[in-house]
């Protein structure tokens, strides 16, 4: 699972326990500015989830680490899909995010603010 903070101009997603091992990371810090929208949509991440390099894929148990779908490099950290959301990224080295998080609606508003012009 992933916790977010707001640290001035950026925001620091926190992978916590365990996900690390399974994740390949501990943290990533993307300036507020380059996050393009934050949102749900649970049908279009069932399926295949690209190529991991590295990271760890166990269908119906867990997807973590750094994957390759479509020329795009996305982040995933996911046990449980239900409280999972999509991260869309600017200028980064990673297109998406695609993290569990404890209460999907808190964290959508915390990353978009009120920025009206995002869509949640």
């Amino acid at each position: 699972m992933i916790t977010i903070e707001k640290q001035g101009g950026t925001f620091i997603f926190n992978v916590n326990g365990m996900h690390k091992l399974w994740a390949f990371k501990s943290q990533l810090t993307i300036p507020i500015d380059n996050i393009e929208n934050a949102h749900r949509d649970l049908d279009s991440i069932r399926g295949w989830k690209g190529w991991r390099i590295p990271g760890t894929h166990v269908p119906s148990i867990i997807t973590a680490g750094t994957f390759y779908k479509s020329g795009n490099k996305i982040f995933w950290d996911v046990v449980d899909i239900d409280n999972c959301i999509i991260v869309d990224l600017k200028d980064e080295e990673y297109k998406q995010l695609i993290i569990e998080v404890e209460n999907p609606a808190e964290a959508i508003r915390l990353l978009l603010g009120n920025n009206n012009s995002r869509n949640a």
